[in-house]
């Protein structure tokens, strides 16, 4: 027994939703895996603030219809997909998806949508390879508390050697007396 038209528009408000609050999408071909699969792949995208749904393209479709920024990701509707609707942190999502695709070897990487342009699968994993955002802050902090100590020991050095002048010259003085 097929849908009914209310479940069908709930799925789809649903849909719209979960894309309201999404900064990035990317469309996977997941035929061939089992549900077993499927749910250790949404449990490792939670903790990345991600989620998996898997839905038919027409409802999708009919979800993005109107929202300029999600329009490229027609192109990707086709076949059997899952769609990883990113909210957080998306290099960290990208990441463990790609390490479920290394573990299972079944699902295909057929784009994605981020700020209103298509992205191909290579630039799918670019963003992967990007640092998490923890370790760009702490790039970042360590740099400026190198920065900073620097400048306390230049601080430092400016008295400690104006002292060290001034004791050579009096030793000087008192040498040549």
């Amino acid at each position: 027994m097929g849908r009914t038209q209310a479940s069908k528009e709930a799925i789809v408000t649903e849909l719209k939703q979960s894309l309201s609050e999404a900064q990035m999408a990317v469309v996977v071909d997941y035929q061939g895996l089992s549900v077993a699969e499927i749910t250790d792949l949404r449990r490792r995208l939670r903790p990345k603030g991600a989620t998996c749904t898997v839905t038919k393209n027409t409802l999708m479709g009919k979800a993005i219809e109107g929202q300029e920024q999600w329009q490229p990701m027609t192109e990707f509707l086709k076949g059997a997909s899952a769609f990883l609707l990113v909210k957080e942190d998306v290099g960290g999502a990208v990441k463990a998806y790609q390490e479920f695709q290394k573990a299972t070897k079944k699902t295909l990487l057929r784009g994605g949508v981020m700020e209103g342009r298509a992205l191909t699968e290579a630039d799918v994993k670019a963003i992967g390879d990007l640092p998490s955002k923890e370790q760009l802050m702490a790039q970042i902090a360590g740099a400026i508390n190198g920065v900073a100590t620097k400048l306390a020991v230049g601080i430092n050095e400016v008295p400690t050697s104006f002292a060290r002048g001034l004791k050579a010259y009096a030793e000087k003085d008192s040498a040549a007396e």
